[in-house]
């Protein structure tokens, strides 16, 4: 059995990408499953897919804890204690990643010394496709390639998946060739192959409680209540005001969902990017123009390792 696991942010289309990949793999004749896990369903929150691969029947479930492959969608990701997307990935594993950063910059900063694939996909997607969701279609495409998996059977697999989230024949067509340039070059990675017994009759079920509401339902009134989750790396872009556009309208401080934007004792507003998630509405709602999209990288120092 191969066991893929993504990492990515909401908005970035990580679950598409997973379904491609285990579309893929069923119209090659292999037996597939796959499964997204969110917490709150966020746009650029953190989420997990898992894609299990097979001859035979799979009998296991949830998340993948040692998987054979990983796919990070977003770099950033890396640093995230909470997220640890290399977690249990054994040095003879695969890794694909899209970030800006070179092959042996990103090789340096993960310490990985398996097979690892690291492009800048997101950019390949906004030049393609014009939209940053396009970057689901380019890693399946590139995790397909690693897998072995048939050109035909990723294509075939695009377009069901594709069609059935509703986009449009155009569109599937623009990810179709941005699939076809991310795969471009990847050859494909001989993964150790493991596998485990199936369950025993009578294994026991794991009832899981729950705490009440208001044990479990954190506050949303405070602002910000996210001291010890900083809601700021779930950045993919970011928004920079430009002093000299800005009229002080107040309109982003309003719009704001995150209250991120204060207002200072002239009435200039000033970005907390310690809370700002990077929605953009900002940009969007901003009748001068005053507020830029920046894409947000994070420097690597040589010597910096994530595990």
């Amino acid at each position: 059995m191969i066991r893929v696991r993504f990492h990515g942010r909401g908005g970035q289309g990580m679950k598409t990408a997973s379904r491609i990949v285990g579309t893929a793999a069923l119209l090659d004749g292999f037996i597939a499953q796959d499964s997204p896990v969110y917490g709150a369903e966020r746009r650029g929150a953190p989420m997990v897919a898992s894609v299990r691969i097979a001859e035979a029947p799979i009998f296991e479930r949830g998340v993948i804890p040692a998987p054979d492959l990983v796919v990070v969608a977003d770099d950033t990701l890396l640093d995230d204690p909470a997220v640890q997307p290399l977690a249990g990935l054994p040095p003879t594993g695969g890794l694909l990643m899209a970030t800006a950063h070179s092959e042996e910059e990103a090789r340096r900063h993960t310490g990985h010394p398996g097979a690892l694939v690291a492009r800048d996909f997101l950019t390949l997607a906004l030049e393609q496709v014009g939209s940053a969701a396009g970057v689901s279609a380019a890693l399946a495409s590139a995790a397909c390639a690693m897998l072995g998996l048939s050109g035909p059977a990723v294509v075939a697999a695009i377009g069901t998946e594709l069609e059935a989230i509703g986009l449009s024949p155009d569109s599937i067509r623009a990810n179709l060739r941005l699939a076809e340039s991310a795969r471009a070059g990847i050859q494909r990675v001989e993964l150790p192959v493991r596998s485990l017994a199936a369950p025993r009759a009578g294994s026991p079920v794991v009832d899981v409680a729950y705490a009440p509401p208001e044990v479990g339902t954190p506050s949303v009134t405070a602002r910000p209540n996210t001291p010890l989750r900083r809601t700021g790396n779930w950045r993919v872009f970011r928004p920079v005001i430009d002093p000299a556009k800005c009229t002080q309208c107040w309109v982003c401080f309003v719009r704001c969902p995150e209250g991120a934007i204060e207002l200072d004792a002239e009435e200039n507003p000033h970005l907390d990017y310690e809370v700002c998630k990077g929605c953009l509405i900002c940009v969007e709602e901003c009748p001068t123009g005053a507020i830029a999209k920046v894409r947000e990288m994070r420097e690597w120092a040589p010597s910096e390792v994530t595990r």
